[in-house]
């Protein structure tokens, strides 16, 4: 513990340049401490939401042998192993509790993660593996990223907790500037490849505009880091050991209407799944539908609704798993089957990764379009309470997305 203390100090001067770590820590707390009254409750903040579809979805492996015929676990342990039924945030805490055993040098830190966690995914942790690797940190984003970018530079493998992605924000600078550069700006004599940020993101149900966002389009701007989001438990236990254990920074964004809601057997051994790579859930001959995180769910089901309503409609649904690298091969080449795309995802429609995902497969497809491309996105307001049943792209204007470019 004394070691971790001090590299944490450190790491908060390095990354209080201009203004000192007192400053910083009061300041962040004063911007933040109302809105995040309820952290340090007893009980924490229901996780549940209502999630359409996920209880009958074809995406859940409810069966060991539903689980073990996924292909990508063919050449890993688990490929012949048992399963055990989890929901996502067991799924996320087997990780990092393999993680912790089978690597020596590795750390977990944030805000509570050591009496669990808000929503309970580091439960155990320190009880298993020693308070001195699963440790608590001030209430500073600014200050958890450096202090990773610190122990991940000296060696060690940093799996870091900003406990809500809508406050990632104050740790932007730490991670687009330090963390993604590091390794380039000393040409590759130093890196911090082993630093890993975990968040919760996107819509509950009843999070308004500072506990639902989904910030990864900010982060696929920026060369020389990572971008994960699974959706459900297999996926994520196996990404994130993938990101846990890639020598590049990762920031891995959880859906946290998941976190229970989301249960499957996951393979209980130790098994990574590709990152970069998306996967095709579905095949289909008429439409490419792409989304990720909890948004497959409302994809799943506005595909079936399309495909009841227009006749002999068949759609290909993809996950794309990796939003930096993204997966341009497997959804153009879709594409080139389909003539068709539609791409869904939580965050504002303006510069969201839809508009990344549809000017790189036009020019990539443009002469196999048979339509344009139709993005169906979060509107360009900050994310709403009330009024969040209006906001979120849902099954129906999903459905009509897909309605859209068939009949065109």
């Amino acid at each position: 513990m004394r070691l971790a203390t001090t590299l944490f100090t450190s790491a908060l001067r390095a990354a209080s340049r201009n203004s000192s770590v007192a400053s910083i820590a009061g300041r962040i707390v004063g911007q933040q401490a109302q809105s995040r009254a309820y952290v340090s409750s007893s009980s924490p903040p229901p996780a549940e939401g209502f999630m359409p579809g996920v209880m009958t979805s074809k995406l859940i492996k409810r069966t060991a042998e539903e689980a073990l015929r996924n292909p990508e676990l063919a050449n890993t342990g688990a490929a012949n192993g048992e399963t055990r039924k989890m929901n996502l945030f067991q799924a996320v805490n087997d990780a990092m509790a393999i993680a912790l055993a089978t690597d020596e040098t590795a750390v977990i830190f944030g805000e509570d993660v050591a009496f669990g966690g808000v929503f309970r995914c580091t439960t155990g942790l320190a009880e298993t593996f020693g308070r001195d690797r699963v440790f608590n940190t001030p209430l500073t984003e600014q200050g958890i990223a450096g202090f990773g970018i610190g122990m991940a530079s000296v060696g060690h493998t940093a799996i870091a907790e900003i406990q809500f992605a809508d406050y990632i924000f104050p740790a932007f600078d730490q991670i687009v500037n330090e963390a993604a550069k590091y390794r380039y700006r000393s040409g590759g004599i130093f890196n911090v490849g082993g630093l890993t940020l975990r968040s919760p993101c996107s819509a509950v149900g009843h999070g308004a505009h500072y506990h639902s966002q989904s910030p990864e389009a900010y982060f696929a701007h920026t060369p020389g880091i990572k971008v994960v989001i699974p959706r459900g438990p297999i996926q994520a236990k196996g990404l994130l050991l993938a990101s846990i254990r890639d020598r590049n920074p990762v920031v891995f964004f959880e859906p946290k209407i998941l976190y229970r809601s989301a249960v499957e057997q996951v393979p209980v051994g130790d098994y990574e799944l590709p990152l970069g790579k998306a996967e095709i859930v579905k095949k289909g001959k008429d439409v490419t539908v792409v989304g990720w995180g909890s948004q497959m769910y409302v994809l799943e089901n506005a595909i079936q609704m399309a495909e009841k309503r227009i006749p002999g409609l068949s759609c290909e649904l993809i996950d794309l798993r990796s939003i930096l690298p993204w997966d341009a091969e497997t959804i153009a080449a879709s594409v080139n089957r389909t003539g068709r795309l539609v791409v869904a995802h939580e965050a504002p429609r303006t510069q969201g990764f839809a508009a990344e995902i549809a000017a790189e497969i036009t020019q990539r497809c443009f002469l196999r379009l048979e339509a344009p491309v139709q993005r169906v996105c979060g509107w360009d307001t900050p994310f709403p309470l009330v009024f969040e049943k209006f906001y979120m792209p849902d099954i129906i204007r999903c459905f009509e997305g897909i309605k859209k470019v068939v009949e065109y």
